[in-house]
């Protein structure tokens, strides 16, 4: 990726780094400021992390779980395809206004072979989340999370750890980078790159980047 946005993490140093993201991922999933209806925003430092793909490795668990409509869903639904995975709550101030630039991106994408699940995290009110849904018209569901507990999935390689952030999978469902915090549309496209190995479609993403 030639964006120089991009912060490639060497191997020797990955384990070293995944303890410490692992204590302080665990420790936010447990504590008061990750129970379920607490808002605690926590920001992020807009690093972004491409794991090589021999260093890459499936979630701890499965990654699955209802939609706020009650419909089942599972990230090994999209075995094959790269998963853009957004963590996100309709009470978080940055994700709303990223919110446009992803429903755009996950509609761009789809020739690409790449696909959005979101997993929508501390929002115990299902009406705040449908509203987001219909204002922004989200085209990928999401996993409705209220407590958290889907996060767990990632504690053993790059957890998310702040509201909004991103995991991305490969297409052979193995955690390929994660972002903390928001993403401008280039690093999005740029990641999405990296884990695909190919370009994506070059006229539309030089004409999305212009935005």
């Amino acid at each position: 990726m030639s964006r120089g946005l991009l912060r490639r993490t060497p191997a020797r140093a990955v384990g070293s780094l995944l303890a410490v993201l692992v204590s302080f991922s665990l420790s936010a999933c447990g504590g008061s400021s990750f129970s379920a209806g607490e808002q605690g925003f926590v920001s992020g430092d807009g690093k972004v992390t491409v794991l090589d793909p021999a260093e890459r490795r499936a979630p701890d668990g499965e990654v699955a779980g209802q939609t706020v409509d009650g419909d089942q869903v599972s990230l090994s639904d999209y075995r094959g395809k790269v998963v853009v995975m957004p963590v996100w709550g309709s009470w978080c101030g940055p994700c709303r206004a990223e919110a446009p630039m992803l429903a755009d991106a996950a509609r761009d994408l789809r020739d690409d072979g790449v696909v959005f699940l979101g997993i929508d995290s501390r929002d115990p009110n299902t009406a705040n989340v449908r509203q987001f849904l219909d204002r922004f018209d989200v085209p990928y569901d999401s996993i409705h999370d209220p407590d958290g507990a889907t996060l767990l999935a990632f504690h053993g390689t790059l957890p998310p750890m702040t509201i909004p952030s991103f995991v991305f999978v490969d297409a052979e469902g193995r955690i390929a980078g994660r972002a903390l915090d928001s993403v401008s549309r280039s690093t999005l496209y740029g990641v999405v790159e990296d884990v695909l190995g190919r370009p994506v479609d070059e006229a539309r993403a030089a004409g999305d980047r212009k935005s």
